[in-house]
């Protein structure tokens, strides 16, 4: 295996594109209605080292008696680059499109209208508040009704604060003061306040009134454009990480425009996306626990405006039948509501897949919407029907009663948005890149009408199943017996040769985050090199309800590294044309904690492994990690702000780290660290490494001082992928 080779097939699947945001937009006429849908792409170059953002428009003309068939769908325009946009949103009336743009290390609102660029404000040079936040933790930018005034949040300046003497500052007594921000990919990112530019003055004005030990993000109007709805996460005595932890303290707020501000929400929870009813009547939002497991089952909450009265819409589910649905355990798009204001749609984890569902307020019924038992046509070149196996284990059962899913084709379904009772969504399976497709929401009894507006540009001849995996009895949890979890196995094209093909362990970090049966660049890339996946979700994994991630607690170390080893077991037992003899593990974060436990406690059943960014002692993290609550809920223990480490949690920390295990390792070892870790210190990779070279034991390390705990960087990315597949080639 060459170089050139592995660079080559890298480019070829980590450069398809994939659709990020939609809009839906509708114009009426006396024979026809037509819907605009636009859509905004990523994808990745690796000439440039960048990933590059474009747009691209599809016209659909919709009978007009029944405005939800779509009759014909005009060819699409020409892509069109997008460059420096941080935010952006359209209003809800005229269609005028705002964006946040950087250039030239300033930042600039600008908006568009159908007759080009309206207005530009330099917000830099303003000079009412620092950089505008992008993110998806706190970032939003938000028209009132009235289409006069944009909200959005930006980093507090010093000239904002009440509490600080600018003369002071000015002379340095302050300057060097220490102030903590919100984590790993929030750097600089302390102090949010929330703007409001007002497009008739030309003016900026930071609101005044939240409470001073409250962050606030993810702002929106309210209805009249007179005061505002935001989250807001406490965060005294200090900060902790913020990014895919949603167990943090918050609440919702509404803040009037004069300063008043009231807390809407329950106190010691944690919520997120606040989401308004088109008619203006209720605001949706998710609440889950505080503390506990980072990543877990949420319920959906609504809030009657009018009478203020607040109930669940959905709750958590706790252990989820064979076919059921799971919970919510991912964001709500922006958009997610019908034109009726009495249903809610939106993806979560599944199981093994991700899924499309809605749930009506009325009935509080939840609905797949993600299958069809007649799906489009397939696209050029034509897909390969799945494997048998794979058929055996779907899992879901869809209306109308009777009609099976062996039509299946895509195991993920992502909604971008919901408008005008269009649904756009991405799906993808592990030998399908992302696929723009739009269906109406179905009146009760139907069923979505998809229709595929964007193929990928190739689809590939893997093959793909789902396992399912139950633990031997003597790897029951006793606490929450009788769990089960999966695994998605990817293979490469059968060839001519009879040689075995070599099996690549695949674990996901979080732990509490899931594998779904979807498109994985560094999948397809090992199967395109001739490797099989198995993907595991381990008990801890979202989408098998929240027993399955509260059994994980207190046994870290064990039960996700025995449940990894089941799953390999069983896809060898089933499947005779994997090698037994050349078996490696590959993972990142939790995923790499796991791959270095199970080359220290199966030293001779491995031969090799690629860990990115792994916790290798928990013990030693505890000081570093923008997650210290983790460290002690991780391993069983109660979390509080004024903890002090005693030697006994610090033991039981150590006991459960792979560290412990280093001096049994044969396998050879890939470390990969990026240098801006503040979510596992790139200093856990490193006592790792000092371990395994004073033993002579083969390793490598590989180091990205620019990068983070994701190693998201565009040539990270494929250098990190280059240096894998040459080790496993080596090591195989």
């Amino acid at each position: 295996m060459e170089t050139r080779q592995i660079t080559g097939v890298y480019g070829e699947v980590s450069g398809l594109p994939a659709p990020v945001t939609a809009h839906v937009s509708e114009e009426q006429h006396p024979e026809i209605r037509m819907y605009t849908v636009t859509a905004e792409w990523s994808q990745s170059n690796l000439v440039r080292g960048s990933r590059l953002h474009y747009t691209q428009r599809w016209t659909l003309i919709a009978d007009i008696n029944d405005h939800k068939s779509i009759t014909t769908v005009l060819p699409t325009g020409p892509c069109v680059p997008v460059s420096g946009e941080l935010l952006s949103a359209v209003s809800p009336v005229r269609g005028v499109r705002a964006v946040v743009r950087d250039a030239g290390g300033l930042q600039f609102l600008e908006i568009w209208d159908h007759h080009g660029l309206q207005k530009c404000l330099n917000l830099t040079g303003l000079n009412k508040h620092g950089r505008v936040y992008g993110d998806a933790q706190f970032g939003c930018l938000s028209w009132s009704r009235c289409e006069t005034k944009l909200l959005y949040v930006a980093e507090m300046t010093k000239n904002t604060s009440t509490e600080t003497n600018d003369e002071e500052y000015v002379l340095g007594k302050d300057r060097s003061v220490y102030c903590d921000d919100w984590g790993e990919a929030l750097t600089n990112k302390s102090v949010p306040v929330v703007c409001v530019a007002n497009l008739q003055s030309v003016t900026i004005s930071v609101l005044q009134g939240v409470p001073p030990d409250v962050s606030p993000g993810q702002a929106l109007w309210a209805p009249g454009s007179q005061s505002v709805f935001f989250i807001g996460w406490y965060h005294e005595p200090f900060r902790l990480g913020l990014r895919f932890c949603s167990n943090r303290r918050s609440a919702l707020f509404k803040l009037d425009l004069d300063g008043r501000c009231e807390c809407l929400s329950g106190d010691n929870q944690s919520v997120s996306c606040p989401r308004l009813s088109p008619d203006g009547s209720t605001l949706i939002y998710l609440q889950g626990q505080v503390f506990g497991p980072h990543n877990q089952c949420q319920c959906l909450q609504q809030l009657d405006l009018m009478s203020r009265e607040t109930s669940t819409l959905l709750d958590v589910v706790n252990r989820p039948q064979t076919g059921e649905f799971a919970g919510v355990y991912e964001a709500l798009a922006s958009d997610c509501w019908s034109a009726d204001s009495q249903r809610v749609v939106f993806s979560s984890a599944c199981r093994n897949w991700r899924d499309l569902f809605m749930v009506d307020r009325r009935s509080k019924k939840v609905s797949s919407l993600s299958d069809n038992p007649l799906p489009d046509p397939p696209p050029p070149p034509p897909l390969p029907p799945p494997p048998l196996s794979h058929l055996h284990h779907l899992e879901h059962k869809r209306e109308p009663e009777g009609l099976s899913d062996v039509f299946k084709v895509y195991g993920s379904w992502k909604l971008l948005t919901v408008q005008k009772d269009l649904i756009v969504v991405s799906c993808s399976s592990p030998n399908t890149p992302p696929t723009l497709r739009v269906g109406f929401l179905p009146s009760a009894g139907e069923i979505v009408t998809w229709k595929t507006l964007q193929q990928p540009v190739t689809t590939f001849d893997f093959h793909w199943t789902v396992l399912d995996v139950k633990p031997a009895p003597a790897e029951d949890n006793t606490q929450y017996s009788g769990l089960d979890f999966g695994a998605v196995l990817v293979k490469p094209p059968r060839s001519l040769s009879k040689a075995k093909t070599p099996l690549v362990v695949f674990i996901h970090g979080g732990p509490h985050s899931q594998f779904p049966a979807e498109w994985n660049c560094t999948a397809a890339g090992l199967a395109k090199l001739g490797f099989a996946v198995l993907m595991v979700n381990y008990r801890g994994s979202t989408g098998f309800g929240q027993d399955s991630i509260l059994s994980l607690i207190g046994h870290i170390g064990s039960q996700d590294v025995k449940d990894v080893q089941r799953a390999v077991l069983t896809a060898l037992q089933s499947d005779t044309a994997l090698d037994p003899k050349r078996l490696a593990v590959f993972g990142g974060s939790h995923g790499g904690f796991l791959s270095c436990h199970l080359v220290g406690q199966y030293p001779d059943f491995y031969r090799a492994c690629a860990a990115r960014n792994p916790v290798i002692n928990a013990a030693t993290l505890l000081g570093t990690s923008d997650i210290v609550d983790w460290r002690y809920t991780s391993v069983g223990l109660p979390y509080s702000y004024d903890q002090i480490p005693t030697a006994e949690a610090l033991a039981a920390m150590l006991e459960k780290s792979p560290i412990t295990h280093a001096a049994q390792i044969k396998a050879p070892v890939l470390l990969m660290l990026g240098g801006r870790d503040r979510r596992v210190s790139p200093h856990q990779g490193l006592e790792l490494y000092k371990v395994l070279k004073s033993r002579a034991s083969p390793v490598r390390l590989l180091w990205f001082p620019e990068d983070g705990h994701s190693l998201s960087r565009v040539d990270t990315q494929a250098d990190c992928f280059l240096n894998t597949m040459l080790w496993l080639h080596q090591h195989l």
